[in-house]
């Protein structure tokens, strides 16, 4: 049964964070085995190391904590192409639309994200909450 629940990277992210608010909300939703993807991965990775929230010796624990609690998809070239015709159609950064698309293939039915809008639906199926909303 695929997970329900997608994290956009700047929900990752913020669990590496010094916003305390933000950063126990990321916790809590790292804490329910939700659905990331590689491309997660390599935006946290880039994001912490170009930022200097971590040290780089301390970045490979952190892909393999990561990857021990969540379950990862992997980006295919199905996925890319449905990202293309995603951002076309609702008029989103090509990135968004990637992890759009890989969400929707993993049979999620929340992506968790603070780039998106929150309340939007995706192919019926994909509503967009942004958790950190008052």
């Amino acid at each position: 049964m695929p997970a329900a629940e997608f994290l956009d990277s700047n929900v990752v992210i913020y669990a590496y964070g010094n916003d305390m608010r933000k950063k126990a909300c990321a916790l809590d939703l790292l804490a329910t085995t939700p659905t990331v993807s590689t491309q997660v991965f390599n935006e946290t990775v880039s994001v912490l190391r170009r930022k200097n929230m971590l040290a780089d010796n301390r970045l490979d624990s952190v892909v393999n904590d990561l990857a021990a609690y969540l379950t990862v998809v992997q980006v295919e070239l199905v996925t890319i192409k449905r990202a293309v015709a995603l951002m076309i159609k609702h008029q989103l950064s090509y990135y968004d639309a990637l992890i759009v698309a890989t969400a929707l293939e993993a049979g999620c039915t929340t992506l968790y994200s603070e780039d998106l809008q929150h309340g939007q639906v995706f192919d019926g199926s994909l509503r967009v909450i942004n958790p950190f909303l008052s």
